[in-house]
C-alpha cells in the first residue's frame, strides 16, 4: 500500500478581510466539509478560539484543489489551502503561491518531514475497502484482483487524490508492466468517479465489492 500525507499550505495571495470580523478563508476538499466530515466540527472550535470567521469552500478532491490553485494564481481569495498530499505539494509548491510558515512539531509520521511550505495534518495508506460480509477472502495484489471477477470503484488522477496515488501505487509496483495491469484490471472497474465522495457512495449504495480508498476509511 502506498502513504498518503495531507498538509496544509498557507497562500501569500490573499490576506484577511479589514473587516470587523476578521474572515480566513479556506479552500479544501469536499469530504472535509460534508455533514459527515470534520469540517463543522473544526469551523465552530476554531471560530471560539480565533475570534474570526473561517469560511471553507470545497473545491472537488485533492488534485482538483491544486488544479484550482493553478487557474487562480494570484487572484485566488484563499488564505489556506487544506487537502494537498505528497503526490502534489511539489507541484503547489512550483506556483510561487505558498508562503513559508514558522511551524515547527513532533511529527508522528512515517516518514520524516522537512518542509518549509506545508504543514502535515493527517496521514493514510491507500488500500482497497471491502466488505467482509460479501468479500471473505480479498485480493493480495493487483494480479490477483485482476483474476478475479470483483468490481471495484476507483477515482480520476486528474481530479482525485486517491485516483492519483493508486496511479503511482501501480507504477512503482509493477514499472513497465504497469499499462499490462491496467489493461487487465478494466474489466473489474466499474466506474471511474471525480473524486472519493462519489466513489465511496457507490460503494456503500452496493454498486461495488471495493472501492479505493484509505485504512482510516469508515465501514
Amino acid at each position: 500500500m502506498k502513504t498518503s500525507i495531507f498538509a496544509a499550505g498557507f497562500c501569500i495571495v490573499a490576506s484577511l478581510a479589514a473587516a470587523e470580523t476578521p474572515v480566513l478563508n479556506v479552500l479544501t476538499y469536499d469530504s472535509f466539509i460534508s455533514d459527515w466530515g470534520p469540517g463543522p466540527a473544526v469551523e465552530a472550535a476554531f471560530e471560539a478560539e480565533c475570534g474570526c470567521d473561517l469560511r471553507f469552500e470545497g473545491a472537488g478532491d485533492g488534485a482538483a484543489l491544486l488544479a484550482r490553485v493553478q487557474l487562480e494564481g494570484a487572484r485566488s481569495e484563499a488564505d489556506v489551502v487544506l487537502g494537498l498530499d505528497t503526490s502534489l505539494t511539489a507541484a503547489a509548491a512550483a506556483t510561487g503561491l505558498f508562503a513559508p510558515h514558522d511551524i515547527t512539531a513532533a511529527y508522528d509520521l512515517p516518514i520524516a518531514w522537512d518542509d518549509a511550505l506545508f504543514v502535515p495534518y493527517d496521514w493514510g495508506w491507500f488500500a482497497f475497502v471491502h466488505d467482509k460480509t460479501k468479500v471473505a477472502v480479498p485480493p493480495t495484489s493487483f494480479t490477483a484482483l485482476a483474476a478475479s471477477d470483483l468490481k471495484i470503484v476507483i477515482e480520476d488522477p486528474r481530479s482525485s487524490t486517491p485516483g492519483l496515488g493508486l496511479l503511482l501505487w501501480i507504477k512503482a509496483a509493477y514499472g513497465d508492466r504497469a499499462a499490462q495491469i491496467w489493461a487487465d484490471l478494466a474489466d473489474n472497474i466499474v466506474t471511474v468517479t471525480p473524486g472519493w465522495s462519489e466513489a465511496y457512495g457507490l460503494f456503500l449504495a452496493g454498486e461495488a465489492d471495493m472501492v479505493l480508498s484509505y485504512t482510516t476509511s469508515p465501514a
